[in-house]
Formats: C-alpha cells, structure tokens, sequence
C-alpha cells in the first residue's frame, strides 16, 4: 500500500455524526490531495456501492468504497470518528473508517487494496495501534506496512501476533498484505509442505521435525463471500492464525472475485478435515467429498476460527464424513488426480456445449417462431429498429427472428468462452470469448469455435504456470492474462489455424448439403445411436451440437435441417418408450419406476432424453441397448423420410414446424415401440412370471434431468 495513503489523507479526530458525514470528510482529503475530481460525483458512487451492501465488518471497522470515474489513482483514506458511526456491522458501530477510492476499471487495484487491508485487519495488535496512534503519519505508515505495531499487546487472541504464520505484519521486510490480490493462491496450494499457514515453518521454509510433531492434523478450507472480497480473506486469514496456534496444518483456498485457483488435489486427499466457511456455494464442492466437514457461514471463521477447527478435529476422531464426492458439472469439475487427456478434454467441450445450449434452444425456438407467424421470407424483413407494427403479424415474426439471429450470434463465442473456462477457470473467459468472435469473422464456425477455446484455455494456462513475484498476483487475473492471452489467441485465429479451420467448416457445411440416399439413413442410424448411447451425456451432447451447429447459420442447407430433426426424434424415444413400457408391463418395474414413468410421457414429448435415466439407473444391461436401438431406427427413419426441422429443440411441441410432420411422428413411434418391446423382452426373460416388488437402490434415483437433448 505504499503509495495508497499518506498522512494528509488520515484523520484522527473525525467531527462526525453519522457515515455520510465521515465519508464526506475524509472523500474532501482526497480531494484536496488531487486524488478525487468531483466531490459529489464521488460520494454519489461511494452511496450507490452502500446501497447494495453494508460495508461494516466486525471489531468496530467501517471500510465505504468504490470504484469512480472520479478517483485519478488507487486511494485510501483513513479516519477515527470522536464517536462510532454505524456502517451496518453486526455487532456495532465502528470507530475506525477506511475509505478507499479505485479508478473506473481498475478492478484490480480495488479488490487488491481490500482484500489485503481485511486480511490486515484481523491482526488485533494492527487495529490497537491505530486506535492508539497520535500521529497521521504513523498511523499511514501503519496501514502502508512501513512500521509494525510492536508496541501492541501480542496475545494468542491478537491474531497470533506479528510472527504468527499467514499474518499480515511480519515486519518491515515482509510482503504489504495488499499486494496477495484478491486471486492469490491459497497458502499451500503448490505443495503441502511449502509456504503458508501452518504448512511451513515460521519463516514459510519447510518444516522441521519439531513442527511437524505439532502439526500432523491437516485441514483444508475454502472461504467465500457475496463479494469475495473483506469477509473472504479476513476468514482466511482468522482459519491459518487459529490453525498457527493449534498446530494445524491448514491450506486456505480463498473464492474471491477475481477467481481463485483451486488447491492441489493430493493436498485435499491427504487432508484430514475440511472447513467450508461460505455465504455462497462453494465451487466444485465434490472435491471435500467423504471428509470429516464443518460447513459454516463466513462470519463464523472470523468470529470463532478456533472452535471450527476443535470440531473438524472431533469430526475426525468419530469418523464422521460427508457425503462421497459427487459428479460435478463439467464447468465446475476439477481435475481429479490421474485423469486422462481423452477425459479432460472431453470435460472442457462439455463445458463449452452445457453453456452453448440454452443459446441455441432460445435463438431457435424464436427463429421457428418467426417462420410460423411470418413465412421463411421473414427473412428478408428490414430491421424492426426501423419498422416495426405492433398490430401486424408480419412485425412480430421479424421481430422473433431477429432476436434469435443475435442469440445465435453468441453460439461460438460463448462454446470457446467457456471451453477455455473449463480450462483456465475465469481468465480464460476473455481470452475465449475473443477467440471465438474472431473464428465467426473469418467464418470458420463452429469447429473454429472449438479451436478457438482450446487455444484460449491452453495459453492461459502457461501463463498461469510463469512464476511472477507476489506484487503483481492481484492485477494477473484481470488485466496481464486476459490481455496477453487475447492477443495470442488472436494472432493464432487470425493469421495461423483460421484459414484452415475456415475450410474444413465450410467442407463439412458442403457435405451437409449434398447428403442423400443411404448415406443420409446411415447418418441418421449413427446420430440416434448417439443420442441414446448416455441419454443426455457427453455423447448425446456431441451428437446435439453437431446438429445445431449445422442449423445456426443465417441459410442452413437441407441437409442440416434433416440432421436437426433425426437427433430430436431419436432424443424423443428413450423417455417415452420407457413410460409405454411401464403401462404395457407394469409388473416388471418398481413402485417408483412406474411413477417416473408417468412423467417420462411428458419429458419424452418435450425432447429431455434424460427422463429415461432412472431406469437406465436401475438397469442399465437392458434399458440402454434397447433405447440406442430405437433411436437408431427413429434417426434413419426420419432422414428416410426427409423430414427437416429449423428449431433445435420442442419436442412434439414443434410438430407444426417440421417439414413431413405426418412421417415424422410415424419414425417416433416406431422407434419407442422398438425400446419398448426390447426393454420388456428382455425384463421379462430376466424374470418370468414374476413381479418386481422390491425397489432396486439405482432406482431410488429418480430425479429427471431437465438439460437440453
């Protein structure tokens, strides 16, 4: 904080009477140091930032800030109100204000002058020196970690004192606190014996054997709050102080709001205990899985660090655990210790896709709605900015088209946005999202989309990988990776793989075209395969994608429109011949099978593939085999039939816009007759004669799905 504030910007005798007063006092310091152009435009941001969230902590602090136009460089002020002001803390007004001021956009500045000032602030021998000191000089030189407050009482409740592990004075010598940045890598993320709370020595070395004799208990935690910032890191902080005292070895992840890095996946095995202190949900949770867990609001690390730690000790000694670990959502999984390439690279797509389709149902479904009001000539409809009628059909239909053109403008953005998300976590977005609107300007669609990502994803990751000194770890995330990554990727779209990738696209985009014949029902046969081989997972997801990519073009081909319709028909079959079979043989399945049944009749006729996967749950050898072959029949049938679809998802509900709706239902039906028939074939050799009054434990799974395809 070493240029953040000086002497004229403290005030230790605050003629106050409440927080606006205050705030105007010491924004008038700003002004008179030329670091605030506009005093009212200043206080008008500081409110609006109020007015979301009281910024009173805990122990008598207020800490009002924002970022402003109007601020010409990172600031902090400070001031002692003669009487205690209310900031909205908990537990009472606070007598110690730091305003800090943060130029428009510098994101990076704001949350690292917060983030290190609240983890500053849980030194108790910090805040008696401030309330003590006389001098505005030696109270900035406090705040800025010029001086220590070695005339403090240190006491085991004074935050472990300024030789505790993880705290924020450590002398002049030591790093300021502000410079960690919001994203800093948790303590002991690299490796379990390096630097940090409780995982290291005194000096963050590696530990003797004396320390480890004390420290043999291990706990992981994550802490997060609404804005990532003060309550995030000051419960960080109070968790490795406590964990200083005890002799725990204790590995912080901190969810910021400039995203965190997740902490090393053989420190999580090998710990013994887990605290999740969190006023939001903790990301990838599914990691603590199967660990003795106290799970916590934020506030209660700050307030009682030492008792949490007591009861995941006590957890532990009882073996009580939390539930196993889960399968996360791909955007949300980590990357489990030993999994392939083939996997992470199959969970980065599946990132990408999972965000890519709620785009693609909106943009088509209004996109097929504009050709059922207005005719496929709405196509040629000026722009509704111009034009638009609220009593005509026709002004409505354009007006549906043309917002689901620009939500289908977003699809390879957003597919290479979050595939380098699934990557990189949030660096990656921007670095993606450019990628991909690059891959749309050279017109190499969606396979450049996916390049797009990956390149993204690929080149955030080296960077991350580049050692940097701990100054600069708070403007990474924000600022040196999204731009030195974009530009990257950028120069690579544009000038190395975009031509190539251009032409592949449009090669499969001309083999699309000129589909016909057996080629065409062999396609189709392939595509319900896919659909039905996972009912809703990664395979059933490429095989969607690759449809929808075809169709999210201004003019898809016949070709294309013919693929949409037989991934959705096929789609449709397992759901609904699974509730066919439950009315048809309702002796062969449970009590609950025959429920789910009974909403498989509506998720099949909406296109959810995943209203079959309790069943498949419950027995897979059976129900999956005779659901692919359905759906390879239903997909051949329909490309037969040429039947074509310009909306990618409805289900029956769509019915009218499908060219050859007649046919179409017709390979519907033979395909759920076909699954339906194998599935109680099958049952009923596996029991003859017999009914099934036991409910299998898969079966007790029966939550549907509601994911697209």
């Amino acid at each position: 904080m070493s240029d953040v504030i000086t002497a004229d910007l403290v005030d230790l005798d605050l003629a106050a009477p409440d927080k606006d007063a205050v705030v105007r006092q010491l924004a008038e310091r700003m002004v008179a140091a030329g670091r605030v152009t506009d005093l009212d435009g200043f206080l008008a941001d500081v409110a609006a930032r109020e007015a979301q969230m009281p910024t009173g902590l805990e122990g008598g602090i207020g800490i009002p800030h924002c970022r402003s136009e109007h601020a010409t460089e990172p600031t902090l002020a400070f001031g002692r109100p003669r009487q205690p002001v209310d900031f909205g803390a908990t537990d009472g007004p606070a007598d110690l204000v730091f305003l800090i001021a943060a130029p428009a956009g510098a994101d990076s500045d704001h949350l690292t002058i917060l983030s290190g000032l609240a983890r500053e602030l849980m030194n108790a021998g910090f805040t008696a020196a401030l309330r003590a000191a006389e001098d505005p000089a030696v109270a900035a030189a406090l705040i800025r970690g010029d001086s220590r407050p070695s005339d403090a009482p240190q006491t085991a409740d004074a935050a472990g004192g300024p030789d505790a592990v993880g705290t924020a004075a450590e002398g002049p010598d030591a790093e300021s606190p502000a410079v960690e940045g919001p994203a800093t890598e948790s303590p002991a993320a690299e490796s379990p014996a390096a630097e940090g709370s409780a995982a290291g020595g005194p000096d963050g070395g590696e530990q003797t054997a004396d320390d480890r004799n004390g420290g043999s208990f291990r706990v992981v935690a994550v802490t997060s709050c609404p804005t990532g910032i003060a309550h995030t890191y000051m419960a960080a902080e109070a968790l490795e102080n406590a964990a200083a005292r005890a002799g725990v070895r204790l590995n912080v992840e901190t969810q910021g709001s400039a995203g965190f890095r997740r902490l090393d996946p053989e420190v999580i095995n090998a710990a013994d205990g887990v605290i999740l202190a969190h006023d939001v949900e903790v990301r990838d949770r599914g990691r603590f899985g199967g660990k003795p867990t106290v799970d916590v609001g934020v506030k209660a690390a700050i307030n009682r660090p030492d008792e949490l730690l007591d009861e995941v000790r006590r957890k532990a000694e009882r073996g009580e655990t939390a539930a196993p670990a889960t399968s996360a959502a791909p955007m949300d999984a980590g990357s489990p210790a030993g999994e392939g390439f083939g996997s992470r690279l199959r969970r980065y797509l599946m990132t990408g896709i999972s965000h890519m389709i709620p785009f693609v149902a909106a943009g088509g479904l209004l996109i097929a709605l504009s050709f059922a009001l207005g005719g496929y000539e709405i196509t040629d409809a000026p722009s509704v900015v111009d034009s638009f009628s609220w009593l005509e059909t026709s002004s409505w239909a354009a007006l549906f088209f043309q917002i689901g053109v620009a939500a289908f403008g977003f699809l390879v953005p957003v597919l290479a946005g979050y595939i380098a998300y699934g990557m990189a976590d949030r660096p990656g977005l921007a670095p993606g999202f450019v990628g991909g609107a690059i891959a749309l300007s050279i017109e190499a669609g969606f396979l450049g989309g996916l390049a797009a990502g990956l390149l993204a994803g690929g080149v955030v990751r080296l960077i991350q990988r580049v050692r940097i000194p701990d100054v600069l770890r708070g403007v990474m995330p924000v600022v040196v990776i999204p731009l030195v990554a974009s530009a990257v990727v950028g120069l690579l779209m544009f000038v190395v793989v975009g031509k190539p990738i251009a032409a592949a696209q449009s090669g499969l985009t001309d083999w699309l075209a000129g589909l016909s014949g057996a080629n065409a029902v062999l396609l189709g046969a392939l595509l319900g395969l896919m659909m039905c081989t996972d009912l809703g997972g990664p395979v059933n997801k490429v095989a969607y994608a690759f449809a929808t990519g075809g169709i999210a073009v201004a003019a898809p081909s016949e070709g294309a429109l013919k693929v949409m319709a037989a991934v959705m028909a096929a789609g449709m079959v397992p759901p609904l011949a699974m509730a066919l079979a439950t009315v048809v043989r309702a002796r062969l399945f449970t009590p609950a099978e025959r429920e789910n049944g009974k909403a498989a009749w509506v998720l099949g006729a909406s296109f959810i593939t995943e209203g079959a996967i309790p069943f498949a749950a419950a027995d897979p050898l059976r129900v999956i085999p005779s659901a692919m072959a359905g759906g390879a029949l239903t997909g051949a049938l329909s490309m037969a039939f040429g039947s074509t679809l310009r909306a990618p998802h409805g289900g029956a509900f769509v019915v009218p816009l499908i060219g050859g709706p007649l046919l179409y239902l017709v390979a519907i039906a033979a395909g759920t007759l076909v699954t339906t028939g194998l599935v109680v074939a099958l049952k009923s050799a596996r029991r003859p004669g017999t009914t099934v009054d036991t409910v299998p434990p898969a079966a007790d799974r029966g939550e549907v799905g509601v994911t697209t395809g």
